[in-house]
């Protein structure tokens, strides 16, 4: 663990020389890269000097139970004692701090809203979801942008694609991705029974060019005229967009955008995701034979959380989490929930390190 600290303390110091280096200055592109690892890496290194210098005192205050003084031998256990304990403590807490981080935890993300089974009522328990996600994303200082929206007949929506940007978005809402289901009496009801109705949600990475290695002369760009539900704009002009990855054959297409240049940004962004999935499926496949995540796999089909107003309550199925506070977290709240399920998946990551190890 220590010439781990020591390995990313001697990164860290490398970077914070990069930093005053003339020709990283004057190139933004390299001095928001080096800044931002700069920045990522500053806590650890923080802690190794903390810890170092912990070591040093217990070295110290070991060495000093020797004295010949009994009194000074006292107060030297009694310190050697005290600083065993700090350093069992910052022992766990650095474990957690150096668990590989996932490489996508850092990247803004895609994230889509479906209504389920339910009718009316899971279109407006899809528009709750929204509202919730907008909520927590701006108490996080993030951006949401809506790429395409289909409202439901009675509110809500029957299908939403929004992207969020700001800092380290995927590692927040990455769980997300699911079968939402909500048990209360419909809005569009006056009978007092209560009925269950659900969305769904799936979350992606967002993509882009440089993360991936395609050539432009590999891709076919087809335009065509967007058909079904839209707006005024379908159908008057090619504004959909189809993109043909000629070396694997992979299509993304996409018109449901407000124009031609929004509809080529899905397609891409989705493209970029499929390459990249396709290029990683061997790695993938094999790492999932062996793992099984206490946070499930994030399948839209699986039920993930239930939503119950007459109680009040929130269960996250995939980590047996109930809190009865569903008024707090609908209204943008979440962080207990997605705490919650970032130390399960930490805690999964710990014991296959430990196992592996």
């Amino acid at each position: 663990m220590l010439n781990q600290l020591e390995a990313i303390f001697h990164r860290f110091k490398n970077l914070e020389e990069q930093l005053s280096d003339p020709e990283i200055i004057t190139d933004p592109s390299k001095f928001t890269k080096v800044n931002k690892e700069y920045g990522k890496l500053k806590p650890i290194a923080d802690t190794y000097l903390t810890y170092s210098e912990l070591l040093d005192n217990i070295k110290s205050s070991d060495a000093m139970r020797k004295d010949p003084d009994p009194e000074m031998r006292e107060m030297a256990q009694m310190e050697y004692d005290e600083l065993r304990e700090t350093k069992e403590t910052m022992d766990e807490e650095i474990k957690v701090m150096l668990i590989p981080k996932d490489p996508e935890d850092e990247r803004d993300i895609i994230m889509e809203i479906r209504s389920g089974a339910g009718g009316d009522e899971a279109a407006i328990f899809a528009g709750d979801l929204y509202d919730m996600y907008r909520r927590y994303c701006e108490g996080k200082g993030w951006k949401i942008e809506v790429i395409d929206e289909n409202e439901g007949t009675a509110g809500g929506y029957s299908k939403l694609v929004i992207e969020v940007h700001g800092d380290d978005v995927y590692s927040h809402l990455k769980f997300e991705s699911g079968a939402h289901r909500v048990q209360r009496v419909p809005k569009t009801e006056s009978q007092g029974r209560v009925h269950t109705s659900a969305a769904t949600v799936a979350v992606l990475p967002k993509m882009e060019e440089e993360d991936i290695n395609i050539n432009k002369a590999d891709l076919k760009i087809d335009t065509f005229r967007a058909s079904g539900a839209g707006g005024q704009h379908v159908n008057k002009t090619e504004s959909a967009i189809r993109i043909t990855h000629l070396p694997t054959g992979i299509v993304s297409e996409s018109q449901d955008g407000r124009s031609q240049h929004k509809n080529k940004e899905i397609a891409m962004a989705q493209l970029y995701q499929r390459i990249k999935s396709a290029q990683d499926k061997a790695a993938q496949s094999e790492l999932a034979a062996n793992r099984k995540s206490l946070v499930g796999s994030g399948d839209r089909s699986e039920k993930i959380r239930t939503y119950n107003y007459p109680q009040n309550r929130v269960t996250d199925h995939r980590i047996n989490l109930t809190l009865h506070n569903l008024d707090k977290i609908i209204s943008g709240g979440l962080e207990p929930v997605i705490e919650g399920l970032q130390v399960a998946e930490n805690a999964t990551k710990l014991k296959e390190g430990s196992q592996e190890g």
